[in-house]
């Protein structure tokens, strides 16, 4: 009985173990998916293609920014090509200088860049900025993006 029992635990903690693996290869597989598609919406972004990087969110999708106040607010992806298409009328040179993208569990992606151009004022600025986007089944579902709404480099 004792050697069933030990047999038995053995051949569980084997199961476990090999089953470790491939749940970090799905996550991995996850997570590089998730950086896909975030990869994607800042490539419309620079090219300032709002319908192509609109597509890329859920039809509507939840925004945490400053821009829209301090509670969350939900977008439809034509509310998102309105507001960037606005955002552009006034920043025409507008990109986004993506430093560090940071995979965080299944369905987070933390993004650190510096929002770049010119103000309407006729001043280059650089805006650091920390964006967080949550990916469900390939489509960003909320956008909670920080900065500090003083800096004007």
């Amino acid at each position: 009985m004792k050697r069933t029992i030990y047999a038995f635990i053995v051949l569980f903690s084997l199961a476990a173990c090999e089953s470790k693996p491939d749940a970090l290869e799905a996550l991995r597989q996850k997570q590089d998916q998730n950086v896909q598609v975030v990869q994607e919406m800042f490539a419309h972004f620079n090219k300032h293609d709002w319908q192509a990087m609109a597509a890329l969110y859920a039809e509507t999708a939840e925004f945490k920014d400053p821009a829209y106040g301090t509670e969350p607010k939900m977008q439809s992806r034509a509310d998102i090509v309105a507001h960037y298409s606005e955002m552009q009328q006034q920043i025409p040179d507008v990109y986004d200088d993506v430093k560090n993208l940071y995979p965080a569990g299944e369905r987070q992606v933390v993004v650190e860049f510096i929002s770049k151009g010119t103000g309407p004022d006729g001043q280059p600025f650089a805006l650091p900025i920390c964006t967080i986007l949550t990916i469900n089944e390939g489509k960003i579902t909320a956008d909670y993006t920080y900065y500090d709404q003083g800096c004007n480099q």
